[in-house]
């Protein structure tokens, strides 16, 4: 399982609007992998919701924040366009189902859906932060923003 320290494997997965998305594109910025393990959730849609609502802190940390999970590209459009999540992509895990997820060791190969886990990254592509968290909790948006502030 990835852990803080580690340098974080590169992605292409796909956004919602169909778009490949590549992680090392973002080198230069901190970047919070915010992993959820279904669409169309309760606890999920709170947490893409909270992404959204605190993009403008987020820009001013140099941060950009995914959600990530094993749903398909149709159902992660549906989703953000009933959410109303405009700003912030959401990726797809998709096929092979949840490989990226796999190569994190976030995988929960039972459930067939990646653990609800917050990563974030360096400028530098390094692991800085880190938290798995059960499957019905809601992370808290706050200890990551309180993380940043206090390493700036």
């Amino acid at each position: 399982m990835i852990k803080i320290g580690d340098k974080i494997q590169d992605f292409v997965l796909k956004d919602q609007h169909n778009k490949e998305v590549r992680l090392s594109e973002y080198k230069g910025k901190k970047v919070l992998l915010s992993f959820h393990p279904l669409a169309w959730t309760g606890v999920c849609t709170k947490q893409m919701k909270s992404l959204e609502e605190n993009k403008t802190k987020f820009d001013e940390l140099n941060l950009v924040a995914f959600g990530i999970s094993v749903d398909s590209v149709p159902c992660k459009h549906a989703w953000a366009k009933d959410m109303g999540v405009k700003e912030t992509l959401l990726l797809s895990d998709f096929w092979p189902h949840g490989g990226y997820a796999q190569k994190l060791g976030l995988f929960r190969e039972k459930e067939g859906f990646s653990e609800r886990a917050n990563i974030l990254i360096d400028e530098e592509q390094n692991v800085i932060w880190m938290k798995i968290y059960d499957i019905p909790q809601l992370p808290d948006i706050n200890e990551i923003l309180k993380f940043l502030e206090t390493n700036k």
